[in-house]
């Protein structure tokens, strides 16, 4: 491994700084005061991604991601899209601005933990298809069924019986989703060796992020070419071209969320839904009534 500068990694910790700060609160900030009439400025290959330019652009696909979302529901579509990739490769955070701005009762997220006792029982797939999207609902799969060709693997929790039959499952069954109408993407995201000790290394010094560090994040640090060679063989055997993989690369978070949100939106055939014009309606006041004062204990002190 190459050694990296430290006035970099100092540069790049501050950078990771920023980046956790609330992007809620960041967009009332002079630099998410997107000017909508202006350019957009085309950027290097090379380089940290200006944080106007950023955040221009994350609001501008967000938009576009409410189009879709309008379109999802009035046409009764179904999309059903796959996060994979190694631990802090970001699919976590590319998951939260795509839903920012979008309706939790159409988009909504699954993130399954371990199976329990009973769920291991069951045929392997069994408790993701509960989750697929019905008619008007987009569902973002925080990893996925694909956890036997990853995780199980490299940690040992599945046998080699199982994980055949998974790779002789996986196609037929991907293709019968897409058969019945659902629109089913596939993303990986794809991080070097040195950034995932880099992100790593933030979650150990920070207070706010040492939840996300667990026990298994560690192993599979250690199982770095184990997780390589599970992945090569989950691409060769399950990229078909109902279902294709698509590689997010994942190095630039900033770069990552954008590049994905963007081709997340080239795979659907969406279009604008006019929306009718909406005016609130005038208020009634009726001459009876009175409002009834509240006690002062069931308010919440004011302490800000």
């Amino acid at each position: 491994m190459t050694e990296q500068n430290p006035q970099n990694e100092h540069e790049r910790l501050h950078e990771e700084i920023l980046d956790s700060l609330d992007e809620e609160f960041e967009g009332e900030l002079e630099d998410a005061i997107m000017d909508l009439a202006s350019p957009r400025v085309e950027e290097p290959a090379e380089g940290r991604l200006p944080r106007r330019v950023y955040f221009r652009e994350l609001l501008r696909l967000q938009r576009e991601l409410i189009k879709l979302q309008s379109w999802v529901v009035q046409h009764k579509a179904r999309l059903a899209v796959l996060f994979e990739g190694r631990d802090a490769a970001g699919k976590g955070g590319t998951i939260k601005r795509i839903t920012q701005r979008l309706n939790p009762r159409v988009c909504r997220v699954v993130a399954l933990t371990a199976p329990s006792e009973r769920e291991k029982t069951q045929w392997y797939f069994q408790r993701y298809l509960t989750h697929l999207p019905a008619g008007g609902e987009i569902v973002l799969f925080d990893r996925s069924w694909y956890n036997r060709a990853g995780v199980e693997r490299v940690m040992g929790f599945c046998n080699e019986h199982q994980l055949e039959e998974f790779f002789r499952t996986v196609p037929e069954l991907e293709q019968m989703l897409v058969r019945s109408g659902i629109y089913l993407v596939k993303y990986w995201f794809s991080i070097s060796d040195h950034e995932q000790q880099f992100r790593f290394q933030c979650r150990i010094d920070d207070p706010l992020k040492q939840w996300k560090l667990s026990p298994m994040d560690l192993e599979s640090r250690r199982r770095w070419e184990q997780y390589t060679v599970a992945k090569e063989e989950m691409f060769a055997r399950t990229n078909i071209p109902d279902a294709p993989w698509w590689v997010v690369e994942a190095d630039d978070k900033k770069r990552a969320r954008l590049n994905c949100m963007h081709h997340l939106l080239q795979q659907i055939p969406y279009t604008e839904v006019p929306q009718p014009h909406i005016s609130l309606p005038p208020r009634e006041h009726g001459e009876n009534y009175r409002r009834q004062s509240l006690p002062e204990d069931v308010f919440v002190p004011s302490i800000y």
